[in-house]
């Protein structure tokens, strides 16, 4: 999943197994973290809005959301998690599971016919649900049984998530599912979903332009511009961006110098990444990392 394992599953509320990989967390922007850049990952995951404004991208389209409002996202889809500006504050939580858990390991109609077109992406269910849009109410009611179990740790808790689980995908299948996938070029995003993993691991690294293109199988000229019409920035912005958001997050759950962190995370010169970081958060890494230390 990376990510720092998505935040360490923030303040889990019921912690996923090997036996049973479910995982419920709840999150709040800014005060975890300033944002939840572009990433994707191969679990389902849901994203139950408690308070508070925001935004949220699914395969390069961008849903604000407000309290109650629910955002699926299936395996393999990219997406991201922020809000518009720094003043805005948004708690949600958030469901992650292993497709796995659902689906049988011998063939039958349930995995064949239903779960694995949705798990695939051959079969498409809207992203957004909200007050007001069909279907939502028994969407809330599934997501709240789910809380209840993980919170009251009921015998069978497992077996009763489970079903809850399978009867989400049984309304998003029956009742919402579209005839056309609402997705941007699958080609592009599957190329660019490479390109977003290779970063996620490798940002510490030195990483050019041909890199990338070697990794999308195209020219360097090619990728810079198929990058920016996808992402709407450069490669390089982007780079810089993901590098900053992770210096961020050490400055506030690790000791290490600043110099240290600058170096942690790609950057070769201090006063570059000292002037980045203060045109991105306002003020320098060490004014950052003294604000997080007084609101703890």
């Amino acid at each position: 999943m990376n990510i720092a394992q998505y935040e360490n599953y923030q303040e889990k509320k019921t912690h996923g197994e090997i036996s049973f990989p479910f995982v419920t967390y709840i999150c709040t922007i800014p005060l975890d973290f300033k944002n939840v850049p572009l990433h994707w990952h191969d679990e389902m995951e849901i994203v139950y809005i408690k308070k508070g404004t925001g935004c949220i991208s699914v395969n390069l389209n961008e849903f604000i959301v407000a309290e109650g409002s629910v955002i699926i996202i299936l395996p393999g889809q990219l997406h991201s998690i922020y809000t518009s500006d720094q003043t805005e504050r948004m708690e949600y939580e958030n469901i992650i599971f292993n497709p796995g858990i659902l689906l049988s390991k011998q063939a039958d109609t349930c995995s064949r016919d239903y779960l694995m077109p949705l798990f695939s992406g051959d079969t498409s269910v809207p992203v957004h649900f909200h007050s007001g849009v069909p279907h939502y109410k028994e969407i809330i009611e599934i997501l709240d049984n789910c809380d209840r179990a993980g919170a009251e740790k009921p015998h069978g808790e497992a077996l009763y998530i489970k079903s809850q689980l399978f009867m989400l995908l049984y309304v998003l299948e029956n009742k919402c599912r579209l005839k056309e996938p609402a997705i941007k070029s699958m080609k592009s995003l599957e190329s660019m979903k490479s390109v977003i993993k290779y970063v996620e691991l490798h940002y510490a690294d030195h990483i050019t332009i041909d890199d990338m293109a070697e990794i999308t199988s195209c020219s360097p000229s090619y990728f810079m511009k198929s990058f920016k019409k996808t992402f709407h920035t450069s490669f390089i912005d982007y780079l810089k961006n993901y590098r900053l958001t992770i210096a961020a997050r050490m400055l506030t759950q690790s000791d290490g110098s600043v110099l240290d962190i600058c170096e942690s995370v790609g950057f070769d010169n201090l006063s570059y990444f000292i002037r980045s970081f203060k045109a991105k958060y306002g003020v320098t890494p060490r004014k950052y990392s003294s604000i997080s230390d007084s609101a703890k």
